[in-house]
Parts: C-alpha cells; sequence; structure tokens
C-alpha cells in the first residue's frame, strides 16, 4: 500500500489527471489488500477460535482496526469517486472546477464517521465521531491499521502452522514411548521414566491447549524488524519436552537392552565374584604362610567374601526371573562397577599379603646371582665367602625367617665378594 503525491498549490488539468490515475492505483492496492486480509487463513481462525490472554486481547483490538479500515477505505472509495465525477463533468475544467479538485486531492475532505471504531493509536486520547483526513493521510492511517491487523493474523497463523502440528507428532511419539516403557515394567510411581512420562504428557497437553488458544503468547518478534509478521514462533516450551522425552527414551532403550543380555551380565558378574573370593581365599592361605615362615613382619588382615555384593547379585537374579527390567537395570550397573571394585581390591589384598614372600625370593635370587659371578670369577672356594653364603643361605631357607637379619647377611656376602674380587688377580683389575 503506497502513499499519493505531497500537496501544493492549485493544480492544473495533468496534475489531476496524474494525481487521480495515481489514487485509483492506491485505490486498487488498498482493495487487493484488504480483500486479501479478508480472506487470509490466519484472520478466519481468529474468528473462529476460543481466544485467550494476549491473543484475545490482541485480537479484539484488530477485529476494531479491521472494521476501522474498512470505514476509512469506503471513505476513501466516496473521495475518488467523487473527485472522478467531478473532473469528468468537463473536458476542459473550470479555474473553479480545479480549485474544488485540489482541495478535495491535496485538502483535508474526507470526513470520515468513527464512532467508538478508533485506531489504537488514539484509545488513549478522547473519543472522537467524526474525523477528518486529506487522501494521503487516510492512505497513511490505513497503512498504519493494516500493517498492525496484519501483524496479528500472520503471527497468530504462523505459530498455528508451527507448533500443533509438531505437538501431536511428540504426543504420538510420546504414546509410542508409553507403551514400550509399560512392556518393561516402567510405570509412574515405580521408576523416575515412569513419572517423567506422566509429567511430558500433562506438559504436551497444557502446551497445545494454551497454544491453540493463545498463540500470541508463543511468537517471538524479530528484533529490530517493523515488517508485520517478523519473528518466528516460540518453541522453548516443546525443545525442552522433546529433550525430556528423548531421554526417557534413551532410558527405556537402556532397560530393553538390559533385557536382551541380562544373562550374560549375570554371568559375567558371577564370574567376576568368584574370582575376587578365590582371590581372597589365596590371599588368606599366603597370610597363614608368610605368619609362619616369616618372623617380625607386619602382615595386614584379609577380609572375608564379599557376602553383600553376593546377596545383591541374588536380588538381581530374582528380578530377571519376574522381568523387572526397571528394577535390575540400575542394579546391574552398579553391581559391574562394585564387583570390579572388589576384584581389584582382592588382588592388592593378595600382593600386600605376599609381599614379605616376594621381599625372601628377591633375596634368594640376588644370593644365588652373586654366588654363581663368585664362582665364574674363580673366588668359590674363598673361605670367607663360604661362610658368608651359608650364613645367608641358612637364614633364608629356615622358618621362620627374619628378613631383616638375612637382608643384612646377604649384604654382608656381597660385601664380602667385592673385596676378595677387589684385588689384583693375574695382573688383572677387579672383574667385579
Amino acid at each position: 500500500m503506497g502513499v499519493t503525491g505531497p500537496p501544493g498549490p492549485v493544480m492544473d488539468r495533468d496534475e489531476v489527471d496524474r494525481a487521480l490515475a495515481r489514487l485509483g492505483a492506491e485505490h486498487k492496492a488498498v482493495e487487493d489488500s484488504l480483500l486479501a486480509l479478508q480472506d487470509h487463513a490466519g484472520r478466519r481462525l481468529l474468528e473462529g477460535a476460543e481466544l485467550t490472554g494476549t491473543t484475545r486481547e490482541r485480537w479484539h483490538t484488530t477485529e476494531g482496526s479491521i472494521t476501522l479500515l474498512w470505514t476509512y477505505f469506503d471513505a476513501y472509495t466516496a473521495a475518488l469517486s467523487s473527485a472522478r465525477e467531478l473532473r469528468a463533468r468537463r473536458r476542459w475544467s473550470s479555474r473553479e472546477d480545479l480549485v474544488e479538485l485540489t482541495d478535495r486531492l491535496r485538502g483535508e475532505s474526507v470526513l470520515v464517521s468513527g464512532g467508538t471504531q478508533q485506531p489504537a493509536a488514539s484509545l488513549t486520547g478522547p473519543a472522537r465521531l467524526t474525523e477528518r483526513f486529506t487522501l494521503e493521510r487516510l492512505v497513511d492511517r490505513m497503512n498504519e491499521l493494516y500493517a498492525s491487523s496484519l501483524d496479528v493474523v500472520v503471527s497468530a497463523d504462523a505459530v498455528w502452522s508451527a507448533l500443533p502440528a509438531r505437538i501431536d507428532l511428540l504426543a504420538a511419539e510420546l504414546g509410542r514411548t508409553r507403551s514400550l516403557a509399560h512392556s518393561v515394567g516402567v510405570r509412574p510411581g515405580e521408576h523416575p521414566a515412569g513419572d517423567e512420562l506422566d509429567a511430558i504428557t500433562a506438559e504436551l497437553g497444557s502446551l497445545r491447549t494454551e497454544v491453540v488458544t493463545d498463540p500470541l503468547a508463543f511468537w517471538k518478534p524479530a528484533a529490530g524488524s517493523s515488517a508485520p509478521g517478523g519473528g518466528r514462533p516460540d518453541t522453548a516450551r516443546y525443545d525442552r519436552a522433546a529433550r525430556a522425552l528423548e531421554d526417557v527414551r534413551r532410558e527405556i532403550e537402556a532397560v530393553l537392552a538390559v533385557r536382551k543380555d541380562s544373562e550374560e551380565r549375570l554371568l559375567r558378574l558371577r564370574d567376576v565374584l568368584s574370582r575376587a573370593d578365590r582371590t581372597l581365599a589365596e590371599a588368606r592361605a599366603a597370610r597363614g604362610e608368610v605368619l609362619a615362615k616369616i618372623a617380625a613382619s607386619e602382615v595386614p588382615a584379609v577380609s572375608g567374601p564379599p557376602t553383600v555384593l553376593q546377596e545383591r547379585l541374588a536380588t538381581a537374579a530374582e528380578y530377571r526371573r519376574h522381568a523387572q527390567w526397571h528394577r535390575l537395570s540400575p542394579l546391574l550397573e552398579s553391581l559391574e562397577v562394585e564387583a570390579e571394585d572388589e576384584l581389584h581390591r582382592a588382588r592388592e589384598s593378595l600382593t600386600a599379603v605376599t609381599a614379605p614372600l616376594a621381599v625372601r625370593a628377591e633375596l634368594r635370587g640376588r644370593l644365588d646371582a652373586y654366588k654363581a659371578k663368585v664362582a665364574r670369577l674363580g673366588a668359590a672356594e674363598d673361605p670367607l665367602l663360604i661362610e658368608r653364603y651359608d650364613t645367608a643361605r641358612r637364614m633364608l631357607w629356615s622358618a621362620p625367617c627374619d628378613l631383616r637379619v638375612a637382608e643384612q647377611a646377604v649384604l654382608r656376602y656381597q660385601q664380602a665378594a667385592a673385596e676378595v674380587l677387589s684385588g689384583p688377580r693375574d695382573g688383572r683389575g677387579s672383574q667385579w
């Protein structure tokens, strides 16, 4: 919708004809726009809907604006027809005709009966029963009312076109998810995912009702845009519901996976706990051996078998027998972590208990290694070395073995071997 030419002095015949042609084009553009607005699907929906909130308030104002638009258009049509009739009286208009045409085309010649139907911008001021306009100002006013009315219609239609269909699709997915959840025992009051599904169901129902009755509450205008319908639907609540449903769906898929491979996971758990039990038994046996064979040594105590985990494993097997997959899923996850921790603890306990035996084995190996080297270098028959070797060996191969004393005996044998072999032998230096 455009604007007419600027006001000026008395127009000549050519100026009048050009102005009438321009106004005729304006009239056609305005009429086409109003008819398009009248036929707009969003307007028809707004007229037939039970509206609430922001949309009801704005549509009430917009209905008045559209009524006023047609009132203005009728006045504009009448003024244009009157000017055309005046111009058509004579082929060559007189001076008086041109003055009157100039006044009609450029002056405040249009009288509009507004009554109580005032544009939104004037609602804060006193109501006027009539208003006077120039044709140019009348077109400006119609442009303003048209833009604000179209913005409401287009925005509401955009929300209705985007959100209800998406909500319905998500609701259908929710129904499938609820059916799947029910099949694996995920129900409200028994599993958090069941409660979440109930919450999502309530949210989608509430969201759809609000979107249908108050679409403009879900419209985000584009920053800095003055074009009608500039913006986009606000999908924040829908997006949150979609994410929540996706989280629930993944959790249910995890429960389904548990149903599929629960037997294998239970077997693995039994194996891990059995290995932990055997390792602890080995550690207890090793502790007895250490206490019998190693003297003056701190030997840590060894705990008993993981009975609590065995009881929980039995509970997991019971859940599987009764198809309580939603209970089995978290229990298996925690058991798998704890069983591995228990096996690791059992291995650490065995390592700690057998540490003295490992020290004794290392000392025995070191003693024999030195003896072999001494023999290779031709000093095996040295009396001092024989004496010290026998002393160290007797300590390491007797029970109980005092590791601290035995280690000192091995060190004395090393020192003696180093002294014997450090002297010159056949002109050669030490070969140690």
